[in-house]
């Protein structure tokens, strides 16, 4: 099963499950955590080849939904499911696939869309650090540098570098990742459209193309009932961009 953290206190309400994007773990959605685990439980997952959960070859969407369906199942039989990105596309899958699981589905800034874009570059840099003799994160960040211009993709990278392993590692499965990025950039055929009839909440970034109008076209076909809403002067990372903003309106959704 996967590596998980839990705050706040179970109670009638279904638990909220927590799922991060690629290149992530748990505690990147922290901040929604605490605006969310006030009377009820919020559940953090890390991700297979995240974080400190399990590596594996197999990294595909099925795959995904069918470790979040294993938390859940843990945490009760059904919660409300918050997905960013990767764990948007996963949310996505496990509420087509498992209905029953999923009370509330919010996905952040993602589409059931095949993207042209690849992530290997950033694969490619973190593959490349030399991490000989590496002690400090703020020396990991300058040889980062010369990959990769903005800091902000540095520091995200660098919260899944371990210091403390000897020598230091990446926590993330790289080759996996590289070897399934077509996938993750993909869309699983042959799910079922308008199979998940609870509500869904699509919150995406006004500054950001995750969501262009094919995307939007394409969310209305598989959730027939979402409601889609644009968070202004956010792009991607919305929940770090405007945490307020989207802590605001997740937690007005799933009350």
């Amino acid at each position: 099963m996967l590596t998980y953290t839990t705050t706040g206190q179970a109670s009638e309400q279904p638990a909220v499950i927590l799922v991060h994007g690629l290149f992530g773990s748990g505690r990147n959605l922290g901040g929604i955590a605490r605006r969310l685990d006030q009377g009820r439980q919020v559940v953090s997952v890390d991700m297979r080849n995240h974080g400190d959960s399990f590596h594996s070859d197999e990294h595909d969407y099925p795959a995904l939904a069918d470790d979040l369906a294993q938390v859940i199942a843990a945490h009760g039989g059904q919660a409300d499911v918050v997905g960013h990105s990767m764990g948007g596309k996963a949310s996505m899958t496990l509420a087509l696939t498992r209905p029953e699981m999923v009370r509330r589905l919010a996905v952040l800034d993602i589409a059931p869309l095949r993207y042209g874009h690849s992530q290997n570059d950033l694969i490619d840099a973190m593959e490349a650090l030399d991490l000989h003799d590496l002690t400090l994160r703020s020396e990991a960040d300058r040889r980062l540098a010369a990959r990769i211009d903005e800091p902000g993709v540095r520091a995200f990278l660098l919260q899944s570098l371990d210091l403390k392993s000897q020598p230091p590692r990446w926590k993330m499965n790289l080759t996996a990742l590289r070897r399934n990025m077509d996938r993750l950039t993909g869309w699983p055929q042959g799910l079922p459209t308008g199979s998940f009839h609870g509500p869904a909440l699509f919150l995406a970034g006004a500054q950001s193309d995750y969501c262009p109008s094919e995307g939007v076209d394409a969310i209305r076909r598989y959730f027939p009932q979402a409601e889609v809403s644009f968070l202004e002067g956010a792009g991607h990372w919305l929940h770090a961009e405007k945490p307020q903003e989207t802590g605001d309106a997740l937690a007005a959704f799933l009350s």
